[in-house]
């Protein structure tokens, strides 16, 4: 058995192909009239098709209890095209325990994204902020050699 991609249901596919192409930056893949498969490997299948493969079983909706997630080093611009979007927020820009910034809003099918800055940028923001590969190691609980890695390339860029 070979695993192959999430897949969540929409109501109406086309605004939820718009959404994730225009404003999430995602290339479709296959574009199947019911179902949409997006490069990074999730689908959207019409809820109402999808229905029908179910029977009687319901779909419900807005259960906060998934997520779909991405990562982008350019959180403030995605921010701002959000919010010129009219984009329902879970939270706007927050920090993890671990420091890491990211973001969560819904779909139009209330499916909660969650878009991160990417572990890289985290670890030269916080390289820039001063601290050592120790503290970030500490902070991240990342592997050693990465963040090494990611203090020897922004050496590298100094």
């Amino acid at each position: 058995m070979r695993y192959i991609c999430p897949l969540i249901t929409v109501k109406d596919l086309e605004v939820s192909k718009n959404f994730y192409v225009d404003l999430l930056d995602q290339t479709v893949k296959y574009d199947l009239g019911k179902n949409v498969t997006f490069e990074g490997d999730f689908a959207i299948h019409l809820r109402s098709d999808y229905q029908e493969l179910l029977g009687e079983n319901p779909i419900t909706e807005g259960g906060n209890n998934f997520e779909l997630y991405f990562e982008l080093d350019d959180m403030e611009a995605l921010l701002e095209k959000l919010k010129e979007h009219d984009v329902h927020f879970v939270h706007e820009m927050k920090e993890q325990p671990w420091r890491q910034r990211v973001l969560r809003f819904y779909d139009p099918d209330k499916h909660i994204i969650e878009v991160g800055e990417t572990m890289q940028h985290l670890c030269s923001r916080l390289k820039n902020d001063g601290l050592s590969q120790e503290e970030v190691l500490e902070i991240t609980g990342l592997p050693k050699e990465f963040i090494e890695f990611v203090f020897s390339l922004n050496d590298e860029d100094e």
